[in-house]
């Protein structure tokens, strides 16, 4: 019997991006797709590219029992969309948000922070799972190997990121005359994703004291994460490489490449490329994520497949966009 899934939010950026994989996913059914805004009209009127592969419209509501519900809303309205409403306790949730990264609950709901490289087990078990952020992701799995080695201190980390990253509604930011040829730094040293990236490096790594410096840039494309962190480290690049490729050998969707890396090898899949360079005593991680796929609806189902006991790759195989 296939999972029974439902959405809420689905007229936006991950809204749109989990519903495709949960169309194509063959262990899935997709129950209904909520959205205030667009309620009554066909899926396919916001997701064009969906003509000819769902009927579905847009529901009101969201009555209908499912397996599990995916929440892909505007930070803050999960945590009071599940203090109003009661669903199923059988019905497990995957909020795509930030409302519950850092151990919030909802009623009696409890939400396991779900970055399958760094706690899978857990997930497996999990009710309940707070989807971890874009730059979170892309930036956690350049550090989860030295953290979980000890071998941390101060790290030094920029990132650039697609408009996606904004969501769909117009911003000046966000919009294409000023998008166009343009790079600007933002949230710089104080990103809302700087608390769940410490909480996650100080439980592989309690001795963690230093800091995670992180400036963030508006790239002037549309989808994508390239992250560098500097730190500090005695080891030499063939021993910090070892601990690496030990680290991932078993997680399908984290890689380290030898040779450098370009953001085109990830976008439309969900994997997470790594490459190491190191001068000297610093070393440079490289990281690089698709934000709307391993940053956002792409981990949430490979979260669902853990939870589900499917294989965690299952509907995730996807073409990458290299050309």
């Amino acid at each position: 019997m296939k999972i029974k899934a439902g959405i809420i939010g689905g007229a936006g950026y991950t809204g749109g991006e989990t519903l495709r994989l949960l169309l194509n996913h063959p262990q899935v059914e997709v129950s209904f797709v909520q959205s205030r805004s667009q309620a009554g009209k066909p899926v396919t009127t916001t997701h064009t590219d969906l003509i000819g592969e769902t009927d579905l419209i847009y529901a009101a509501d969201f009555n209908q029992p499912v397996d599990v519900l995916f929440l892909c809303l505007s930070h803050g309205e999960s945590k009071k969309l599940l203090s109003e409403q009661n669903f199923a306790s059988t019905t497990r949730i995957i909020d795509l948000g930030n409302d519950f990264r850092l151990g919030d609950k909802a009623g009696d709901r409890e939400f396991v922070y779900g970055l399958p490289e760094f706690q899978r087990d857990k997930i497996r078990q999990a009710k309940n799972i707070a989807n971890p952020g874009c730059f979170a992701t892309t930036i956690q799995l350049g550090l989860l190997p030295l953290a979980q080695a000890g071998l941390l201190s101060t790290v030094y980390t920029t990132g650039i990121t697609g408009s996606t990253g904004a969501g769909q509604k117009l911003q000046d930011t966000t919009h294409f005359t000023w998008r166009a040829n343009n790079i600007s730094a933002y949230k710089t040293l104080s990103h809302q994703h700087l608390g769940e990236i410490n909480q996650t490096l100080k439980k592989l790594q309690p001795t963690f004291g230093g800091e995670v410096n992180f400036v963030p840039w508006r790239g002037d494309f549309t989808r994508g994460i390239f992250v560098t962190s500097v730190v500090t480290t005695q080891l030499t690049l063939d021993e910090v490489l070892k601990r690496y490729e030990d680290f991932y050998a078993s997680h399908p969707f984290t890689h380290v490449s030898n040779d450098t890396i370009d953001l085109k090898q990830v976008v439309n899949t969900n994997k997470c490329f790594t490459s190491l360079e190191k001068v000297g005593d610093k070393l440079a991680i490289h990281s690089i994520t698709d934000n709307l796929l391993k940053g956002a609806s792409g981990q949430a189902v490979q979260n669902m497949n853990l939870m589900f006991g499917l294989d965690e790759s299952e509907g995730l195989k996807l073409k990458g966009n290299v050309f």
